[in-house]
C-alpha cells in the first residue's frame, strides 16, 4: 500500500471519531504547551538575572566584609559585625592595584527624605564621584556628586528618578535643599531612570558622599567596596591585588570576601540552566501521560475497527502495512498535538511577555525542539503495542467480530 494511501486511510480514521481524535490531540497539545510555557518561565529568570548583574557595570570585582558569600539588598547589611569591617581607608588603598581602573566605596542606610512637606522612605547610598561611572548611570538633570576628598561629608546628593518625581513633581529640581534625616542636603543632580535591579532600584535611592553618609548613619564601615578592572582579561588580576593590598591591611586575615561578576553570572547561569531544564523534566511527564492517553485510544481504535482489519487482511493486505496504519494514524495525532501545544506555548510565553514587560519569557529552541520530538517519539511508541496487535490480529476471526 502507497504512503498516500495510508495518510488517507488514517486521517479518514482520525475524522471518523472526532472526539477520540480530539481528546488524544488536546492531551499531546496540553503537555507540549507545558513545555514551551515553562521553559520560558525559566529561562526569562535565568537571562532577567543576568541581564540585572550586566547592568551593574562592566569589570566588576565586588569586595564584601567578612568571610561570606553575596546575597540581594538588605540595608540591615549595611553596619556590619564581622571582626574587621571594610573601611574608606581600604578602599583608598586599592587605588595603587595596578589592575584597578576605578573603584567606589558603598555606604548603605534608610532614612527619611522630605521636601515642601511631603516624605518618604527611602535608601540613602553614600559612594564618590566614580561610582556613577562604574556602575554606567547617567544624569538626567545636574551633575553626579563632586571630586573631592573622600572624608569631606558635603552637604550634597543626587536624587534617583522616583524620588525626584514623587517630591517635586514638575517643578525645578537642581539647587534646592531637602531634609534627609537630620540633615539639610543641596540637590546637585537627578539620575537618569534607571530600573529595578538584584535587589537594588536606584530611581528609589539618594547618593550622597561616602562621609555624609557614615555621619547620618554613624558608622565608619563600608557595605561594599565596588572595582572595575582596567579590562577583562584583567579581571583576575584585580581579585587577586585587592586581596593582597587588604590581607595586608587586615593583618594577614582574610577577613573579606571577593568576588567577580563573571564568576556570579556564571553560577546563575549553570543554577538556573539547571532549573529550566527541570522544570522542562516535569512537564515532560504530561507528554507521558498523552502518549498513555494515545495508546488506550489507539486500543479503543483497533477493538472497534476489528472487522476493517479483518477485510483489509482477506484482501492480501500485509501484517506490516496494518501495522504502518495504526502507526500513522498514532503519529498524525502527535503531530497534530504537536503543533497545536506548541502555538499554545507561544501564546502563553506571549501572555508572559504582556503581563510582565522586562521578563524576557521565550522558550529556548532546544526545548521548543525537545518538546516536539519527545511528543512524536512518545506517540509513535505508544501507539506501537495496539498498531502490533492489530497486525497480529487473524482474517477470518477479526471479521467475525462485531464491535
Amino acid at each position: 500500500m502507497r504512503g498516500v494511501d495510508l495518510l488517507g486511510l488514517a486521517s479518514g480514521a482520525a475524522v471518523g471519531s472526532p472526539l477520540r481524535t480530539a481528546l488524544s490531540v488536546l492531551a499531546m497539545a496540553i503537555g507540549v504547551a507545558a513545555v514551551v510555557v515553562l521553559t520560558a518561565l525559566g529561562d526569562g529568570a535565568r537571562r532577567y538575572v543576568l541581564d540585572r548583574f550586566a547592568s551593574l557595570g562592566s569589570n566588576l570585582v565586588i569586595v564584601l566584609p567578612g568571610r561570606s558569600s553575596t546575597g540581594g539588598f538588605n540595608p540591615a547589611n549595611a553596619i556590619t559585625s564581622t571582626p574587621r569591617d571594610l573601611s574608606v581607608l581600604d578602599a583608598a588603598a586599592l587605588r595603587r592595584a595596578p589592575a584597578v581602573l576605578r573603584l567606589a566605596p558603598l555606604s548603605v542606610g534608610t532614612s527619611e527624605i522630605s521636601y515642601g512637606g511631603r516624605l518618604r522612605e527611602t535608601v540613602v547610598a553614600g559612594t564618590t564621584a566614580e561610582f556613577m561611572a562604574l556602575r554606567r548611570f547617567a544624569l538626567a538633570e545636574g551633575r553626579f556628586l563632586p571630586e573631592s576628598d573622600w572624608s569631606r561629608a558635603t552637604p550634597v546628593a543626587v536624587l534617583g528618578a522616583t524620588i525626584r518625581a514623587e517630591l517635586f513633581g514638575n517643578r525645578e529640581v537642581v539647587g534646592e535643599l531637602v531634609r534627609i534625616g537630620d540633615r539639610r542636603v543641596r540637590v546637585v543632580g537627578v539620575l537618569a531612570p534607571v530600573g529595578q535591579g538584584l535587589g537594588m532600584n536606584p530611581d528609589e535611592n539618594v547618593i550622597v558622599p561616602v562621609a555624609l553618609a557614615q555621619a547620618m548613619f554613624n558608622t565608619n564601615t563600608l557595605f561594599r567596596i565596588m572595582v572595575e578592572a582596567r579590562d577583562r582579561s584583567r579581571i583576575e588580576d584585580a581579585k587577586q591585588q585587592v586581596l593582597e593590598i587588604l590581607r595586608a591591611r587586615h593583618g594577614g586575615e582574610e577577613d573579606m570576601t571577593v568576588i567577580t561578576q563573571d564568576a556570579v553570572l556564571a553560577t546563575f547561569d549553570r543554577l538556573l540552566t539547571a532549573l529550566t531544564g527541570a522544570v522542562a523534566a516535569i512537564a515532560a511527564i504530561s507528554l507521558a501521560v498523552a502518549g498513555i492517553l494515545i495508546m488506550n485510544v489507539m486500543l479503543v481504535a483497533v477493538s472497534q475497527r476489528t472487522a476493517e482489519i479483518g477485510l483489509l487482511k482477506a484482501l492480501g493486505a500485509d501484517p506490516k502495512v496494518i501495522l504502518g496504519l495504526f502507526l500513522t494514524e498514532a503519529a498524525m495525532l502527535a503531530v497534530a498535538g504537536a503543533v497545536l501545544g506548541y502555538l499554545l506555548g507561544q501564546v502563553g510565553a506571549f501572555g508572559l511577555r504582556l503581563a510582565f514587560p522586562v521578563f524576557p519569557a521565550f522558550a529556548p529552541g532546544w526545548a521548543v525542539l525537545a518538546a516536539i520530538t519527545t511528543a512524536l517519539v512518545t506517540g509513535l511508541l505508544f501507539g506501537l503495542a495496539p498498531a502490533r496487535h492489530a497486525a497480529r490480529l487473524d482474517a477470518v476471526i477479526a471479521l467475525g467480530r462485531r464491535p
